[in-house]
Order: C-alpha cells, then structure tokens, then sequence
C-alpha cells in the first residue's frame, strides 16, 4: 500500500503585527517616564532673589523663622527645635498649609534640616521659603 506522503507546510508567523505591537509598546514607556519629576530631596529658595515680589497673601502665613544664631521662632514666638513638632501639629489646618520658612543666610544648614524633618513629621507636606529683594 502506498500512502500518499504530503510535505508539510513550515507555520507562518506574521511578524507585521507583532512588530506593531512592539512599536506601540516603545512609545508607551517612553511616553510614561518622561511624567516623572526630578524631586530634590531638600528644597531651598536662595535668600535673594532679583525677582522676589511682596504678595499681600504672605501676611496670612505662619511662619518658621531661623535667625543667624539658630534661634528658633514660629510666629515671632521663641521655640526649640523639639516642641516645634507639637507647636505645628496644634496649629489650625488652614494655617499649616501655609506655614513657610524663613531661615537666615547665615543660619547652619544642619539646624535647617532638623526645622525641615520636624516641619514633615508635624504633617507639613509644602514648605515654600521667603526670599527678599537683591540689593
């Protein structure tokens, strides 16, 4: 008996959509990473600024002020580095979201960072700084 012997056909593979495919995912992540933002992990105004303005909404401001002895004030009111946590938290929710620093040029960048790190643990997610006007 003899059995008709059929070549088989090699599978086909279309390449054309899978490509497509590929390209549309390319495009994708490079889409997606170009939203994320260069956070720096301390943000600093400088103390001068040419183009720094008064703003009549700065009065309503609680402020943070560091002079350059490292003396600690909010709102005018001399505190420790280690109350200003408590100090915060008991601050109205209106007035933390606008509290800002403003710290000194020759105050020590050590003492600003522990006014920073007790400014977020009392829950203070945006601490803008005060600059003022060049000379």
């Amino acid at each position: 008996m003899n059995f008709a012997v059929r070549k088989r056909r090699a599978p086909l593979i279309i390449i054309v959509s899978l490509v497509d495919i590929l390209i549309i995912l390319l495009i994708f992540f490079v889409v997606s990473t170009t939203f994320k933002k260069d956070q720096p992990e301390v943000q600093i105004n400088l103390p001068e600024s040419k183009t720094a303005q008064k703003k009549p909404g700065e009065l309503e401001h609680a402020i943070v002020s560091i002079d350059q002895d490292d003396q600690l004030k909010l709102d005018g009111r001399a505190i420790g580095v280690d109350e200003l946590e408590g100090a915060v938290r008991d601050l109205p929710d209106a007035r933390r979201s606008t509290l800002v620093l403003q710290a000194d040029r020759k105050a020590s960048f050590g003492t600003i960072i522990k006014v920073m790190d007790a400014l977020k643990l009392a829950g203070v997610r945006n601490l803008p700084a005060f600059t003022r006007e060049e000379k």
